[in-house]
C-alpha cells in the first residue's frame, strides 16, 4: 500500500501532479528511486506527443553570478500565457540561465550545429587522433568516441544539469512538459563573461 506521505513526497520532489505520483509509486511498489525513472520516461514520452505543438509565449529569465563576471540570458518558450506567467515556469528558465552561465553551451541543440562546423570539428579531431600512431581502427573509434564527446559539451540539451547531473537539461524541459501540459522549449539563450 502507497501511503500519503510518499506521494506527498514525491510531489514535493518533482511537483507532478498527485495522481501521476501515486500511479508512479504504485507501478514502482513503492521505490521512490523506480517511481523518478519511471515520472522521468512518462515525461519524455509526453514530451514527445506535444513537440508538433506552436508556441506563442515565454519568458526571458536571467542570470548573473555573484562576481558579477558571468552571466546568461534565456529565452523559454511555451504555449500560452498562463504557463509563462507561472513561477515554477520562471524558476526552471532561470535554473536553465544559470546552467549556460556555469556551462557555456555553444549551441541549444544538434539541429544548431552547422555542417561547416561538424566538417571543422572531424578534421581538427582527426588531425590530433592521427598524430597518436593508433591502429586506424582504433583511430576510427577515438574519432567518434572524441566527436561525439566535443558536441555534447556543447550542446545545451544533452548536458547533465548541474544542479542534479542525473538529468539533462532535455530531461528538466521534459519534467517541466508533464508538469504543465505545455510544450517547453529554448528558443535561444546567450552568455556574456568578463574577459
Amino acid at each position: 500500500m502507497i501511503s500519503t506521505e510518499q506521494i506527498k513526497e514525491l510531489r514535493d520532489l518533482t511537483g507532478i501532479s498527485v495522481m501521476q505520483c501515486k500511479k508512479a509509486l504504485e507501478e514502482a511498489e513503492g521505490d521512490k528511486e523506480k517511481a523518478l525513472a519511471i515520472l522521468r520516461k512518462k515525461s519524455g514520452d509526453i514530451a514527445a506527443k506535444k513537440s508538433d505543438r506552436e508556441l506563442g509565449a515565454g519568458v526571458i529569465e536571467s542570470y548573473i553570478h555573484n562576481t558579477k563576471s558571468i552571466g546568461a540570458l534565456v529565452e523559454l518558450s511555451c504555449e500560452t500565457d498562463f504557463v509563462a506567467r507561472n513561477e515554477e515556469f520562471v524558476t526552471l528558465a532561470r535554473d536553465i540561465a544559470m546552467h549556460v552561465a556555469a556551462s557555456s553551451p555553444e549551441f541549444v541543440d544538434e539541429s544548431s550545429i552547422t555542417e561547416e562546423l561538424r566538417v571543422n570539428a572531424e578534421t581538427t579531431i582527426k588531425k590530433e587522433v592521427e598524430e597518436s600512431g593508433e591502429p586506424l581502427d582504433i583511430q576510427a573509434k577515438m574519432i567518434e568516441d572524441k566527436l561525439s564527446s566535443y558536441f555534447v559539451e556543447r550542446t545545451l540539451l544533452v548536458q547533465p544539469f548541474i544542479k542534479n547531473p542525473d538529468i539533462t537539461i532535455k530531461q528538466l524541459i521534459d519534467g517541466g512538459v508533464q508538469k504543465f501540459g505545455e510544450k517547453i522549449a529554448v528558443a535561444r539563450f546567450v552568455r556574456f563573461a568578463l574577459a
